[in-house]
């Protein structure tokens, strides 16, 4: 029995194939960062554009279409933080006028995650710039 339904595989790989402009210039940063991060993972019934499994850190690109279904994501992340993933926003427009900052903001986040986690502590919670609460 396969741990994810073909189908959440099979838009997993379209949504790979067919990746917005800031998805692509994201990737170009963070591809390369270890701790590694991936592209389009399923978890659950959901597909992260960006996360580091290590970290359990899910980064979600914003653009135009998020605006109109605000509802549907605030469904998704809770499901996510259920899941015990931290949840980070950012908006289409940041990475595409500060791609080398966005990366590193995130590289520095995911080992903050990780080095609290060594340390037997709960991650800090995101800011709420980061998708936390607003």
């Amino acid at each position: 029995m396969r741990r994810i339904p073909e189908h959440v595989t099979a838009n997993a790989r379209a949504l790979r194939n067919n990746a917005t402009g800031a998805e692509r210039t994201l990737w170009q940063h963070l591809g390369p960062l270890r701790p590694r991060f991936t592209r389009q993972l399923p978890i659950g019934p959901y597909i992260a554009d960006f996360a580091c499994r290590a970290a359990k850190l899910v980064v979600e690109l914003d653009g135009r279409s998020h605006d109109l279904t605000g509802e549907a994501d605030t469904r998704r992340d809770a499901f996510l933080r259920r899941a015990g993933w931290t949840v980070i926003r950012i908006p289409n427009a940041d990475v595409a006028n500060w791609p080398e900052g966005v990366a590193r903001g995130l590289h520095l986040r995911t080992i903050e995650i990780l080095e609290a986690r060594q340390k037997g502590r709960n991650p800090p919670p995101p800011l709420p710039e980061e998708g936390g609460e607003k």
